[in-house]
């Protein structure tokens, strides 16, 4: 039974590996936000992220002993379990991959006063020419871009996360960013 609400992360595992409902409670509401955003930068779709989001947790009520704070953070460690539900969450939409681009964007914001429309409007297609860059990168390049870029990741923590050397991390983000440049600027010069 928690006492306290601020219990570090790992005590909350250690307390979830004993079967602590609470600890998980608190554990899930700490971090769902990371994982979600890290799925639905990674997928582009909602309903994939909230899916990807739920199985996370569930390996994590399964397997919650077998963090070891000795390899990484704990956003490594949900980082990496959501990483491997993502990529077999694609394999099976893979053959749907068609479909893919439905134009979902959720309902548009609203203006504060005296912000010029124009302005507003761009900023939203840059943000969105970006979000559809940082999807058709290759998987390895994305991971990398979402990691350390979107996710502020360090080094050392990513390469835990995606199981490979720091200098893979380094070479990766590097060739994800100048792919991302590429997209982007294509983008600019042919709008869709």
């Amino acid at each position: 039974m928690l006492e306290s609400p601020s219990h570090s992360d790992g005590d909350l595992l250690r307390l979830l590996s004993r079967g602590d409902k609470e600890a998980f409670v608190q554990f899930y509401r700490r971090h769902q936000g990371a994982v979600y955003r890290f799925a639905l930068q990674m997928s582009g779709r909602a309903e994939i992220a909230e899916e990807v989001t739920q199985d996370v947790f569930m390996v994590v009520m399964r397997a919650s002993g077998q963090y070891d704070e000795q390899r990484g953070s704990v956003l490594g460690y949900l980082y990496g379990i959501a990483r491997n539900v993502m990529l077999r969450a694609l394999e099976r939409e893979r053959p749907y991959a068609a479909a893919l681009d439905d134009g979902e964007g959720g309902p548009a914001s609203q203006l504060a006063m005296g912000q010029d429309l124009a302005a507003e409007l761009a900023n939203n297609e840059r943000v969105e020419i970006l979000r559809k860059a940082v999807l058709a990168l290759p998987p390895a390049y994305r991971e990398a871009v979402v990691l350390c870029d979107l996710h502020e990741m360090d080094y050392a923590d990513a390469a835990v996360t995606l199981n490979c050397p720091v200098g893979t991390i380094r070479s990766r983000l590097h060739r994800g960013r100048a792919l991302l440049l590429e997209k982007m600027r294509a983008a600019e010069r042919c709008p869709a």
